[in-house]
């Protein structure tokens, strides 16, 4: 026989309340700034032999809008360059504004740069690619992206900086 302290989350206690169910809502998503150059057009247009070498960025931000709500912007740069010569520069800031509640304290940080990320980066791959494609390239289709790894760095980077102690 289960006990009331086995309900699950949002179910009804002894006393006829109801326990806070987490949860997480996109409330808007945006672009906040796109920008594609391409400085050799119509010669970088070209066909070549080889793949041009692709350098991309990623990071993540998270402001509080209020207590439950948070802007989390997904910063994307990716350069396209053969030899010396730039194909292509395209960035996009994508954000998001989610509404965040019951959760504990220490899941705020995981949520907001691991969870929130993931859900915005397929929108903001697909533009990418659409950039690229209208640039006259082919679409850049990047790969996915692991948010918690990137989170388990920048903490350890974090860490290891505190330790550093000035002489």
């Amino acid at each position: 026989m289960a006990s009331k302290d086995d309900a699950p989350v949002g179910a009804a206690n002894g006393n006829g309340n109801t326990a806070a169910q987490p949860s997480l809502n996109v409330l808007a998503q945006y672009v906040k700034d796109l920008s594609f150059e391409s400085p050799g057009a119509p010669n970088s247009l070209r066909g070549r032999d080889k793949a041009p070498g692709i350098a991309i960025n990623v990071n993540v931000n998270a402001n509080p809008l209020s207590d439950k709500q948070f802007d989390v912007n997904l910063t994307l740069n990716a350069k396209a360059s053969f030899d010396q010569e730039v194909l292509f520069n395209v960035e996009l800031v994508y954000g998001g504004v989610f509404a965040i509640a019951g959760f504990p304290q220490e899941h705020m940080l995981p949520i907001l740069f691991i969870e929130c990320p993931r859900l915005l980066f397929p929108f903001a791959r697909q533009i990418i690619a659409e950039a690229t494609r209208n640039g006259g390239f082919p679409p850049l289709m990047l790969d996915p992206i692991d948010f918690a790894q990137m989170f388990q760095q920048k903490l350890a980077e974090d860490q290891a900086a505190s330790n550093v102690k000035v002489s």
